[in-house]
């Protein structure tokens, strides 16, 4: 499993597969199921009902066919340039499709229409990723709304993130630090400071916090299984493989847990 950036966890992420589509496909070379096809003709048949092709909009990014959502999108924005949540819903989508510079496009034009926290949050966060300090700016906007504890710990680790990738470690660690009081079930942040520490191979402190992480989740899979690669770095094969087999239970989709105890059985862990 790769260390992959966790998307902040705030109520208008909508949750999405892991499936993915070709960029290039399109509604004919596509076999949609019964439900799609029936809005779909819906849609046609009523081509000024906005509601109808939000209804088709969700629906195919619901089954992973982003670029068709994105698609009927773009038709509704033609007719509608200056809504707010037409916009929003086209950065998530190009999210989706990894195209990083469409969505940061379509959030910045979300939030010029209706400066909300969550579309300003979103952008942080891609801002984030990518090294770029806009996202500490973004992040003390939405610090400075005062909205609770919810948002600032959000603000807190976007920032974390910022720096963590920026290589300023210790920082990073003291906003993490800081996201966990306002928020202390925010299972992202304790990882990224599991990373830190896994990286700087200080597997004490790595093996505290995975720790700390799956007794505050116990049924968290990347818990356990970063509890493991840090028992495995440290040595300790027989407590690594005991907690890959838990991360693999929890999810056995986790393929890496799957290889890492088919390796240290074959190696002669028991």
């Amino acid at each position: 499993m790769n260390k992959l950036f966790l998307y902040i966890p705030l109520l208008f992420i909508l949750s999405c597969t892991n499936q993915t589509k070709d960029k290039n496909s399109t509604k004919q070379n596509l076999v949609l199921p019964e439900e799609i096809s029936r809005l779909n003709q819906l849609a046609k048949q009523f081509p000024d009902s906005v509601g109808l092709h939000m209804r088709l909009v969700n629906a195919l990014d619901s089954m992973g066919s982003y670029a068709l959502a994105l698609e009927e999108l773009n038709t509704l924005i033609k007719n509608d340039s200056s809504n707010f949540g037409l916009w929003f819903k086209k950065a998530q989508l190009s999210e989706n499709l990894k195209d990083t510079l469409a969505a940061i496009k379509s959030y910045s034009r979300a939030a010029n229409i209706y400066a909300s926290p969550d579309a300003m949050l979103a952008l942080a966060n891609i801002f984030a990723e990518t090294k770029n300090s806009k996202a500490l700016e973004l992040c003390q906007k939405v610090s400075d709304l005062r909205m609770g504890r919810t948002y600032q710990s959000h603000c807190d680790f976007i920032a974390g993130v910022y720096f963590a990738r920026s290589g300023n470690t210790t920082k990073a660690i003291q906003l993490f630090t800081s996201c966990i009081a306002n928020n202390y079930t925010y299972m992202e942040a304790y990882m990224e400071i599991g990373f830190i520490y896994y990286d700087r191979k200080q597997y004490a402190e790595a093996l505290n916090i995975f720790h700390t992480t799956i007794s505050v989740r116990n049924n968290y899979p990347d818990g356990y299984y970063w509890l493991a690669k840090t028992y495995e770095a440290n040595k300790n094969s027989t407590s690594a493989l005991e907690n890959y087999e838990k991360a693999f239970s929890l999810d056995p989709k986790l393929n890496e847990a799957e290889q890492a105890i088919t390796r240290l059985k074959s190696a002669g862990t028991h």
